[in-house]
């Protein structure tokens, strides 16, 4: 852990000393360190066979909180609507 803490305030202290120039590399090299980043984490999770035998479960799990989720919002959202008309209609 104190290692990932010392390059990350590594990268800010250059990141501070090149605050003037013109980097017109980094914004891309950002990108693309972030794709390998998420195929090197894909590759990790594809080859653990716990998460691949229970990609069913996490699926219906999703399924169920994302449902949950937008009932729940719709819901609060058409209460809220009502409240707010209700209490702005009478003076």
């Amino acid at each position: 852990m104190l290692k990932i803490v010392a390059i990350m305030l590594s990268g800010m202290a250059v990141g501070f000393l090149l605050r003037k120039r013109r980097l017109k590399v980094v914004p891309h090299a950002v990108t693309v360190l972030i794709w390998l980043l998420l195929f090197f984490l894909g590759i990790e999770v594809g080859s653990n066979p716990q998460v691949v035998g229970g990609i069913r479960d996490l699926g219906i799990e999703a399924l169920w909180l994302s449902l949950t989720g937008i009932v729940g919002t719709v819901f609060f959202s058409w209460a809220l609507w009502r409240w707010v008309n209700k209490k702005g209609g009478k003076p």
